[in-house]
């Protein structure tokens, strides 16, 4: 097995190993290659066969026969499966003292990722997550303008995430249009990560009313839905998630956040560009590279590689984030969403973080 170089990490290689080899571990092994990760290879399981074997080719690592003996031959464990086993498989490489990744949504349900919470912080595992949007330089950019720059309180943002439906082509699968796999659709297995940057952004949402619809005809998989909340904070705001069939338009993100005395916005799915104004009709606007110049002027830092991260995190056995308690407050903001749709759009009011 080929060991990621890691002269200036000072910990010993960590053996990662994944449970699923679809689109979304080839892309952890991707980005765990650029960012240079310590680690081992160690292999993958997953029960489509000539797929697993694909993957372990491309990691150079082993083909395992078995969930349980992937997880042995580990010191830290890639959940990348449908999202109905993650708590399973999760809670199996916690058990068996296996730091996890686990990615986007960690359950089907509130009271299910709860349990992994539980059961990752029973056995004291480093855990993460797979939020992307907060690995991305613009919208950490839009996080420190809004801390740092004299804004003021957000008014009101809105949020618009629309996402061809994802199943076959590079997907390679139609998990996500079964509700016993999925769980639900474009709110809780896309726009989890939605629900998690806002609040990251403007705070916590105190209350939501929501409708949702299954235009396309998938019993329990959701294409469009809409939602209207209110800020701790004070402020208001809307987040529309869709999934449509336009060829092509892969992942597309569109925010505008409102503030006392400013108006930021971004564009892209992960905010590839990023606009300002404080004075009407001298806005200022940065993609690219500039993003992360833009940061460094506002006072922050660009985020790390989340898996380089994780692995470094698990290596010193220390916490990581996101983590899934971090990752729980968005499925409490989404099981409040779909209890208001089932209802009939009525206001739902949520806890405030714990």
């Amino acid at each position: 097995m080929a060991d990621s170089p890691a002269p200036s990490d000072e910990v010993a290689p960590l053996r990662v190993g994944f449970l699923g080899a679809g689109l979304i571990a080839r892309h952890h092994a991707r980005s765990l290659r650029i960012g240079g990760a310590p680690l081992r290879w160690v292999g993958v399981h997953d029960p489509d066969r000539a797929r697993a074997e694909r993957f372990a080719r491309e990691i150079r690592g082993e083909v395992f026969a078995s969930e349980q003996a992937l997880i042995e031959a580990s010191d830290a464990v890639y959940v990348c499966t449908w999202t109905s086993e993650h708590p399973r498989l999760a809670t199996a490489a916690a058990a068996a003292g296996r730091h996890v990744f686990c990615e986007k949504p960690l359950a089907v349900d509130l009271g299910a990722a709860q349990a992994m919470v539980d059961a990752v912080r029973a056995a004291g595992v480093t855990n993460q997550v797979g939020l992307v949007l907060r690995s991305s330089p613009g919208f950490a950019l839009l996080r420190a303008l809004l801390e740092v720059a004299p804004v003021g309180r957000v008014v009101n943002v809105t949020f618009r995430d629309d996402q061809e439906l994802p199943v076959g082509g590079s997907y390679g699968s139609t998990w996500r249009l079964d509700a016993g796999r999925a769980g639900a659709g474009t709110l809780l297995e896309h726009s989890i990560h939605d629900l998690d940057i806002i609040e990251h952004l403007c705070g916590p949402i105190g209350a939501v009313s929501a409708h949702t619809a299954a235009l396309g005809g998938h019993a329990g998989i959701e294409d469009t839905a809409s939602l209207s909340f209110r800020l701790a904070g004070g402020g208001t705001g809307a987040l529309t998630s869709i999934w449509h069939a336009i060829p092509g338009r892969f992942s597309n993100r569109r925010v505008e956040i409102f503030c006392e005395r400013a108006r930021l916005w971004a564009e892209g799915n992960m905010a590839e560009t990023v606009g300002w104004e404080f004075r009407a009709g001298e806005p200022i606007v940065v993609s690219g590279d500039e993003r992360t110049v833009a940061l460094r002027e506002h006072g922050g830092s660009p985020p790390p590689n989340p898996d380089r991260a994780f692995v470094l995190a698990a290596a010193r056995a220390r916490p990581s984030s996101p983590d899934f308690a971090t990752a729980l407050r968005a499925h409490a903001v989404a099981d409040a969403a779909y209890r208001s749709a089932a209802a009939g759009g009525g206001g739902i009011a949520i806890p405030p973080p714990r």
